[in-house]
This record gives structure tokens, sequence and C-alpha cells, in this order.
């Protein structure tokens, strides 16, 4: 595995490459690295002649008062995963890589609407963050295709449309998400739990469930089904953010005759604010 933190020295890698016929994929990450991570490297790595992947905990997206500071970094056990699983080239820029004349004066990417609802609404800097980020270290590193973990659904259906509204020759592949046994969806700030909180924290996945399972047999009214979803969360211990059913290709509100669904919510477990969102299709 080869390690580059310069611009050039990424394209230069990946030209030598593409110009044997290559095809080239990039995993980003912002590093800690866990068996959701390694589910997107390996299917990179199965799909593609060349692995890249990027590690850079991203200032940009992270609001004044979040955790930007105690963001886990592990980066001798990062390296240690990639080299077992097959990464080509470890991508580790520094900030003045990513942003040469400041996070103040760097051009922004912003999706309007879709950046600014759901996950948007409570963190208004992250998307923005996130797609001017995507969108530079796509550049950089121009791949045929990148991979998204499905976890963060909403993140991954915006980079689609900002892809598709800049008419950028990449195809983006979504990875379901990978959970515990006991169906809490794995995150790096799940470390951030203690483990009496770490119990509580998978009735996030089963209260989702819970919600699908009213919608499809009992309570086909949305405000019910989410209202349904808080109470559960609150039973359970965890202070809701938001719960919204919503339509997968666009998070739209389903209308009638919409068939492919998605159920999406924040909550708290203590001071740890974790997300999850399920899949489910509507039977006719």
């Amino acid at each position: 595995m080869k390690l580059v933190s310069g611009i050039e020295d990424v394209r230069d890698w990946v030209s030598s490459h593409r110009a044997r016929g290559a095809s080239v994929s990039l995993v980003p990450t912002m590093g800690n690295l866990h068996a959701g991570h390694r589910a997107l490297i390996r299917r990179a790595r199965a799909d593609n002649d060349i692995v890249v992947v990027s590690l850079y905990v991203n200032p940009f997206q992270f609001g004044p008062t979040e955790d930007l500071a105690t963001y886990p970094r592990t980066e001798a056990e990062d390296r240690a995963v990639m080299l077992e699983d097959g990464v080509d080239l470890l991508f580790m820029p520094a900030d003045k890589v990513m942003y040469p004349r400041g996070l103040e004066h760097q051009t922004r990417v912003e999706v309007p609407h879709l950046g600014s609802i759901l996950e948007g609404s409570s963190r208004p800097v992250f998307f923005r963050g996130v797609t001017t980020v995507v969108n530079r270290l796509l550049n950089i590193t121009q791949p045929d295709v990148a991979y998204f973990g499905k976890k963060d659904y909403q993140q991954m259906v915006i980079i689609k449309r900002m892809i598709s509204d800049l008419a950028m020759p990449v195809d983006i592949v979504g990875i379901d998400t990978v959970r515990d046994g006991d169906g809490l969806a794995l995150s790096s700030r799940n470390s951030y739990l203690t483990p009496a909180e770490r119990r509580i924290a998978p009735a996030l996945h089963r209260g989702l469930c819970r919600g699908i399972d009213r919608l499809k047999h009992a309570h086909p009214d949305l405000d019910r089904v989410e209202n349904g979803v808080v109470n559960d969360w609150t039973g359970a211990g965890i202070e809701p953010d938001y719960v919204s059913v919503r339509r997968r290709s666009d998070l739209e509100l389903p209308e009638v005759g919409d068939r492919d669904l998605v159920i999406l919510g924040a909550g708290y477990v203590g001071t740890t604010r974790l997300i999850d969102n399920v899949e489910f299709d509507v039977d006719p």
C-alpha cells in the first residue's frame, strides 16, 4: 500500500494505473475504521482493479459545538486494516492541502433543499462541508466509482444529487449498513457511549423497525407512526431529535402510490447523537 499526502502525487499514481486500463475506486473515510468501513473497502476491492482510500477528518463539516477535537483518530490501526483488506493507495492530506486558502475562503458546494432537511435542519453546516470535501476528493482522485455507507443515507442521496447536477463522471455505490448483533449500526461515535448507554442504544434500531411494522399492518398515518417511534425511544431512554418516513429516491414526503420508502431518525443516548435508518417497501 502506497501512502501519499499531496494532490499531484495522487493524480500521477492514479494516471499511471489508468493508462494501463485499470479501473479506479475511492472509499472516502474519516478514519477510526470499523466493520462498516471494511465492507466498503472489500466491495471496492471485489469490483475494481485499484482501491484508493482517503483518510481525512474534515473540519468543514463540524459545527462550532460539535466533536471535531475529540473525534476518534486511530491512524496506526487504520493503516493495518487497509493493508489487510488490500488497499492500493492511502491518501492522507493535511488541512492545508484540502483547504489551501483556509475554510473561510474555500469555494463551497451546496445541494439546496436536500441539504437543509432532516440532518441538515439539526446540523446546518454539515452537508455543505460534506459535499465540499467529497467534491474535492473526487476531483483529486478521479475515480470511476466511489463507495458510501447507507447508514448515512441522506448523505448518500445528497452526494448522488451533487454528482448528477455537476455532471461528474463517477458512479456512486451505496453499501448496506453493518450492525452489531443487537442491531446497533456501527459508527465511530459508538465509542463515546458508556457501557450503560451502549445497552440502551440498540433501541434506536428497534424503534424504527417497530415503526415500519405499524405502518404496514396497523397505522398508515405517518404522523402516528413517527410519534410511535418517538415514544418508543423516549421510553427506552433515548432523547429523540427527529423521526421521518420519506421516499428513498429523493427524501421527499411519500405520496399515494409510493412504495420504496425509508424511515430515518436521530436521537441522543446520553450526550452522544446517533443516527439510523431502515429501508422498506410498501406492498401495493
